[in-house]
Protein backbone atom coordinates (compact mmCIF):
# COMPACT_ATOMS: atom_id res chain seq x y z
CA UNK A 1 0.00 0.00 0.00
CA UNK A 2 1.48 3.41 -0.78
CA UNK A 3 2.46 5.24 1.79
CA UNK A 4 2.52 2.27 4.33
CA UNK A 5 6.47 2.04 4.95
CA UNK A 6 6.91 5.42 4.89
CA UNK A 7 4.35 5.72 7.95
CA UNK A 8 6.13 2.55 9.73
CA UNK A 9 9.35 4.87 9.14
CA UNK A 10 7.89 7.90 10.76
CA UNK A 11 6.48 5.58 13.92
CA UNK A 12 9.98 4.07 13.70
CA UNK A 13 11.97 6.55 13.98
CA UNK A 14 9.80 8.73 16.38
CA UNK A 15 10.19 5.28 18.87
CA UNK A 16 13.96 5.69 17.92
CA UNK A 17 13.79 9.54 18.98
CA UNK A 18 12.17 8.59 22.56
CA UNK A 19 14.78 5.93 23.40
CA UNK A 20 17.78 8.37 22.40
CA UNK A 21 15.81 11.39 24.47
CA UNK A 22 15.93 8.59 27.19
CA UNK A 23 19.63 8.34 26.98
CA UNK A 24 20.11 11.99 27.56
CA UNK A 25 17.41 12.48 30.37
CA UNK A 26 18.81 10.13 32.52
CA UNK A 27 22.51 11.32 31.86
CA UNK A 28 21.02 14.70 32.42
CA UNK A 29 19.03 13.52 36.02
CA UNK A 30 22.36 13.49 37.44
CA UNK A 31 22.94 17.33 37.28
CA UNK A 32 19.73 17.99 38.03
CA UNK A 33 20.23 15.42 41.42
CA UNK A 34 24.20 16.48 41.83
CA UNK A 35 23.43 20.47 41.57
CA UNK A 36 20.41 20.60 44.11
CA UNK A 37 18.93 23.29 42.70
CA UNK A 38 14.80 24.42 42.24
CA UNK A 39 13.39 21.50 40.27
CA UNK A 40 11.31 23.78 38.37
CA UNK A 41 14.06 26.04 37.47
CA UNK A 42 16.68 23.09 36.81
CA UNK A 43 14.19 21.43 34.47
CA UNK A 44 12.50 24.40 32.90
CA UNK A 45 16.11 24.81 31.36
CA UNK A 46 18.28 21.36 31.24
CA UNK A 47 15.70 18.88 31.09
CA UNK A 48 12.82 20.51 28.50
CA UNK A 49 15.59 21.34 26.70
CA UNK A 50 16.76 17.33 26.40
CA UNK A 51 13.29 16.84 25.95
CA UNK A 52 12.99 19.21 23.24
CA UNK A 53 16.03 17.86 21.60
CA UNK A 54 14.10 15.56 18.93
CA UNK A 55 12.46 19.39 17.50
CA UNK A 56 15.88 20.19 17.38
CA UNK A 57 17.18 17.88 15.51
CA UNK A 58 14.37 17.78 13.18
CA UNK A 59 14.67 21.75 12.61
CA UNK A 60 18.14 21.31 12.10
CA UNK A 61 18.17 18.59 9.46
CA UNK A 62 14.73 19.71 7.72
CA UNK A 63 16.85 23.00 7.29
CA UNK A 64 19.81 21.91 5.53
CA UNK A 65 17.40 19.86 3.05
CA UNK A 66 15.81 22.52 1.87
CA UNK A 67 12.69 22.09 3.86
CA UNK A 68 12.18 24.55 7.06
CA UNK A 69 8.07 24.27 6.91
CA UNK A 70 8.63 20.88 8.30
CA UNK A 71 10.32 22.29 11.26
CA UNK A 72 7.56 25.05 11.54
CA UNK A 73 4.92 22.67 11.40
CA UNK A 74 6.90 20.05 13.76
CA UNK A 75 7.00 23.40 16.70
CA UNK A 76 3.30 24.39 16.30
CA UNK A 77 2.54 20.82 16.45
CA UNK A 78 4.53 19.63 19.43
CA UNK A 79 3.26 22.60 21.58
CA UNK A 80 0.01 22.09 20.88
CA UNK A 81 0.31 18.45 21.79
CA UNK A 82 1.92 19.37 24.61
CA UNK A 83 -0.93 21.64 25.89
CA UNK A 84 -3.17 19.00 25.04
CA UNK A 85 -1.53 15.14 24.16
CA UNK A 86 1.28 15.58 26.86
CA UNK A 87 -0.37 17.50 29.92
CA UNK A 88 -4.21 16.18 29.40
CA UNK A 89 -2.56 12.34 28.93
CA UNK A 90 -0.06 12.99 32.03
CA UNK A 91 -3.04 14.57 34.33
CA UNK A 92 -5.93 11.34 32.61
CA UNK A 93 -3.56 8.43 32.78
CA UNK A 94 -1.40 9.49 36.22
CA UNK A 95 -4.24 11.46 37.97
CA UNK A 96 -4.85 15.19 38.58
CA UNK A 97 -1.47 17.51 39.12
CA UNK A 98 -2.05 20.08 41.89
CA UNK A 99 0.10 23.68 41.28
CA UNK A 100 3.18 23.98 43.91
CA UNK A 101 4.22 27.37 44.77
CA UNK A 102 3.97 30.43 42.64
CA UNK A 103 4.57 28.41 39.13
CA UNK A 104 1.65 30.09 37.29
CA UNK A 105 2.59 33.36 37.79
CA UNK A 106 5.74 35.23 36.32
CA UNK A 107 7.11 32.28 34.37
CA UNK A 108 4.07 31.47 32.97
CA UNK A 109 3.38 34.84 31.78
CA UNK A 110 6.88 34.94 30.13
CA UNK A 111 6.36 31.80 28.52
CA UNK A 112 2.86 32.80 26.80
CA UNK A 113 5.04 36.00 25.40
CA UNK A 114 7.93 33.46 24.34
CA UNK A 115 5.49 31.52 22.04
CA UNK A 116 3.43 34.46 20.93
CA UNK A 117 6.68 36.31 19.56
CA UNK A 118 7.47 33.58 16.71
CA UNK A 119 3.70 34.08 15.78
CA UNK A 120 3.46 37.47 15.20
CA UNK A 121 7.10 37.62 13.48
CA UNK A 122 5.23 35.41 10.52
CA UNK A 123 2.61 37.48 9.76
CA UNK A 124 4.54 38.84 7.18
CA UNK A 125 4.61 34.50 6.31
CA UNK A 126 8.77 34.57 6.42
CA UNK A 127 10.85 34.07 9.18
CA UNK A 128 14.05 35.73 8.40
CA UNK A 129 17.61 34.98 9.88
CA UNK A 130 16.86 38.54 11.66
CA UNK A 131 13.95 36.95 13.21
CA UNK A 132 15.66 33.64 14.25
CA UNK A 133 18.21 36.09 15.53
CA UNK A 134 15.76 37.77 17.89
CA UNK A 135 14.09 34.27 18.89
CA UNK A 136 17.54 32.87 20.17
CA UNK A 137 18.26 36.52 21.93
CA UNK A 138 14.45 36.04 23.24
CA UNK A 139 15.50 32.52 24.67
CA UNK A 140 18.80 33.09 26.50
CA UNK A 141 16.62 36.37 28.07
CA UNK A 142 13.82 33.89 29.62
CA UNK A 143 16.38 31.22 31.14
CA UNK A 144 18.78 33.85 32.10
CA UNK A 145 15.45 35.49 34.10
CA UNK A 146 14.21 32.35 35.47
CA UNK A 147 17.47 30.77 36.48
CA UNK A 148 18.54 34.37 38.25
CA UNK A 149 16.32 34.37 40.56
CA UNK A 150 15.57 30.24 41.22
CA UNK A 151 19.77 29.97 41.48
CA UNK A 152 20.51 32.84 43.83
CA UNK A 153 17.63 31.37 46.14
CA UNK A 154 19.69 27.97 45.88
CA UNK A 155 23.43 29.20 46.13
CA UNK A 156 23.29 32.66 47.16
CA UNK A 157 25.56 35.62 46.34
CA UNK A 158 27.79 34.18 43.15
CA UNK A 159 25.67 31.38 42.41
CA UNK A 160 27.18 30.82 39.16
CA UNK A 161 30.57 30.26 40.09
CA UNK A 162 29.03 28.19 42.81
CA UNK A 163 27.02 25.97 40.73
CA UNK A 164 29.79 25.89 37.92
CA UNK A 165 31.97 23.78 41.01
CA UNK A 166 29.44 21.08 41.03
CA UNK A 167 28.74 20.59 37.37
CA UNK A 168 32.30 20.64 36.08
CA UNK A 169 33.63 17.33 38.20
CA UNK A 170 30.52 15.71 36.53
CA UNK A 171 32.88 15.75 33.64
CA UNK A 172 35.14 13.19 35.55
CA UNK A 173 33.23 11.24 38.15
CA UNK A 174 29.91 10.45 35.50
CA UNK A 175 31.79 8.48 32.39
CA UNK A 176 28.43 6.20 32.10
CA UNK A 177 26.74 9.16 31.93
CA UNK A 178 28.20 11.18 29.03
CA UNK A 179 28.56 7.89 27.42
CA UNK A 180 24.88 8.41 27.36
CA UNK A 181 24.92 11.44 26.79
CA UNK A 182 26.83 11.29 22.94
CA UNK A 183 25.15 7.98 22.07
CA UNK A 184 22.17 9.35 22.63
CA UNK A 185 23.05 12.71 20.42
CA UNK A 186 24.35 10.26 17.78
CA UNK A 187 20.53 8.51 17.49
CA UNK A 188 18.67 11.72 17.75
CA UNK A 189 20.76 12.98 14.92
CA UNK A 190 20.32 9.50 12.25
CA UNK A 191 16.75 8.83 13.39
CA UNK A 192 15.70 13.00 13.14
CA UNK A 193 17.68 12.89 9.53
CA UNK A 194 15.43 10.03 8.59
CA UNK A 195 12.73 11.03 10.01
CA UNK A 196 12.36 14.27 7.76
CA UNK A 197 13.61 12.29 4.92
CA UNK A 198 10.33 9.53 5.28
CA UNK A 199 7.80 12.63 6.34
CA UNK A 200 9.11 14.59 3.30
CA UNK A 201 8.68 11.35 1.02
CA UNK A 202 4.98 10.77 2.14
CA UNK A 203 4.40 14.45 1.81
CA UNK A 204 5.42 14.57 -1.40
CA UNK A 205 3.42 11.18 -2.42
CA UNK A 206 0.09 12.18 -1.77
CA UNK A 207 0.21 15.83 -2.26
CA UNK A 208 0.02 16.33 1.61
CA UNK A 209 1.07 20.07 2.67
CA UNK A 210 4.64 19.67 4.61
CA UNK A 211 2.83 21.79 7.64
CA UNK A 212 0.32 19.42 7.93
CA UNK A 213 2.76 16.31 7.82
CA UNK A 214 4.89 18.80 10.88
CA UNK A 215 2.32 19.28 12.70
CA UNK A 216 0.59 15.71 13.52
CA UNK A 217 2.97 13.01 11.95
CA UNK A 218 6.28 14.15 13.08
CA UNK A 219 4.72 16.67 15.89
CA UNK A 220 3.19 13.39 17.82
CA UNK A 221 6.61 11.68 17.37
CA UNK A 222 8.70 14.01 18.65
CA UNK A 223 6.32 14.93 21.95
CA UNK A 224 6.58 11.59 23.26
CA UNK A 225 9.50 12.07 25.47
CA UNK A 226 7.76 14.73 27.05
CA UNK A 227 4.83 12.49 28.01
CA UNK A 228 7.16 9.56 28.69
CA UNK A 229 8.97 12.37 31.58
CA UNK A 230 5.93 13.70 32.67
CA UNK A 231 4.34 10.43 33.62
CA UNK A 232 7.03 9.22 35.37
CA UNK A 233 7.13 12.61 37.20
CA UNK A 234 3.94 12.74 38.69
CA UNK A 235 4.42 8.82 39.96
CA UNK A 236 7.18 10.59 41.94
CA UNK A 237 4.97 13.67 42.66
CA UNK A 238 7.32 15.68 41.23
CA UNK A 239 4.58 18.10 40.00
CA UNK A 240 7.05 21.34 39.90
CA UNK A 241 9.26 19.35 37.27
CA UNK A 242 5.98 18.22 35.38
CA UNK A 243 5.12 22.47 35.10
CA UNK A 244 9.07 22.99 33.91
CA UNK A 245 9.59 20.20 31.63
CA UNK A 246 5.74 21.64 30.11
CA UNK A 247 6.72 25.29 30.01
CA UNK A 248 9.89 24.76 29.41
CA UNK A 249 9.30 22.95 26.16
CA UNK A 250 7.06 25.06 24.98
CA UNK A 251 9.55 28.12 25.05
CA UNK A 252 12.46 26.02 23.77
CA UNK A 253 10.22 25.00 20.62
CA UNK A 254 9.08 28.36 20.27
CA UNK A 255 12.41 30.51 20.28
CA UNK A 256 15.84 28.38 20.28
CA UNK A 257 14.63 25.65 18.14
CA UNK A 258 12.44 27.53 15.09
CA UNK A 259 15.44 30.15 15.75
CA UNK A 260 18.10 28.11 14.92
CA UNK A 261 16.33 26.55 12.42
CA UNK A 262 15.44 30.05 10.64
CA UNK A 263 19.28 31.00 10.58
CA UNK A 264 20.47 27.64 9.06
CA UNK A 265 17.14 28.44 6.37
CA UNK A 266 14.55 31.07 6.45
CA UNK A 267 10.94 29.55 7.24
CA UNK A 268 8.99 30.84 4.47
CA UNK A 269 4.41 30.00 4.64
CA UNK A 270 2.25 28.34 1.56
CA UNK A 271 -0.52 27.02 3.69
CA UNK A 272 -0.96 30.38 5.21
CA UNK A 273 -4.18 28.90 6.71
CA UNK A 274 -3.25 25.58 8.22
CA UNK A 275 -0.59 28.37 10.15
CA UNK A 276 -3.58 30.14 11.06
CA UNK A 277 -6.06 27.13 12.25
CA UNK A 278 -2.90 26.15 14.24
CA UNK A 279 -1.85 29.43 16.07
CA UNK A 280 -5.86 29.73 16.78
CA UNK A 281 -5.77 26.40 18.52
CA UNK A 282 -2.51 26.84 20.22
CA UNK A 283 -3.54 30.21 21.89
CA UNK A 284 -6.73 29.15 22.93
CA UNK A 285 -5.47 25.34 24.45
CA UNK A 286 -2.80 27.91 26.63
CA UNK A 287 -5.88 30.13 27.40
CA UNK A 288 -7.47 26.83 28.61
CA UNK A 289 -5.08 25.44 30.04
CA UNK A 290 -4.07 28.20 32.32
CA UNK A 291 -7.92 29.07 33.35
CA UNK A 292 -7.89 25.00 34.96
CA UNK A 293 -4.56 25.47 36.57
CA UNK A 294 -5.32 28.99 37.70
CA UNK A 295 -8.63 28.84 39.06
CA UNK A 296 -8.46 25.81 41.27
CA UNK A 297 -4.33 25.28 41.44
CA UNK A 298 -4.74 22.17 40.08
CA UNK A 299 -5.69 19.68 36.83
CA UNK A 300 -8.06 17.31 37.58
CA UNK A 301 -8.41 13.98 35.72
CA UNK A 302 -11.34 15.28 33.57
CA UNK A 303 -10.06 18.29 32.76
CA UNK A 304 -7.00 16.86 31.36
CA UNK A 305 -9.91 14.51 29.29
CA UNK A 306 -11.55 17.82 27.63
CA UNK A 307 -7.79 19.11 26.57
CA UNK A 308 -7.39 15.56 24.92
CA UNK A 309 -10.66 16.22 23.34
CA UNK A 310 -9.44 19.52 21.36
CA UNK A 311 -6.58 17.91 20.15
CA UNK A 312 -8.91 15.49 18.60
CA UNK A 313 -10.89 18.13 17.68
CA UNK A 314 -8.34 20.00 15.74
CA UNK A 315 -7.09 17.25 13.83
CA UNK A 316 -10.46 16.79 12.77
CA UNK A 317 -10.60 19.89 11.45
CA UNK A 318 -7.56 19.87 9.55
CA UNK A 319 -8.24 16.38 8.20
CA UNK A 320 -11.54 17.40 6.84
CA UNK A 321 -10.63 20.74 5.47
Amino acid sequence: MAGSLELFLILFFSLTLVWATDLLISSLKTLADETKVGKFALTSFVLALATSIPELFVGITSAFEGRPILALGNVLGSNIADLSLVIGGAALLGGELRVVGNIFNRDTILTFFASFLPIVLLLDKTLSRLDGVVLVLVYLFFQITVLKGKRKDAYGKGWIKRLLKKIIPMATNHKKEWGNFFLGSALLLLSADLLVRAATKLALSFSIPMLLVGLFLVAIGTSLPELSFELQAIKKREVGMVFGDLLGSIVANSTLILGITSLLHPIKIAAFEDFIIATVFFLFLFALFYCFMKTKRKLEKWEGAILLGFYLLFALIELLR
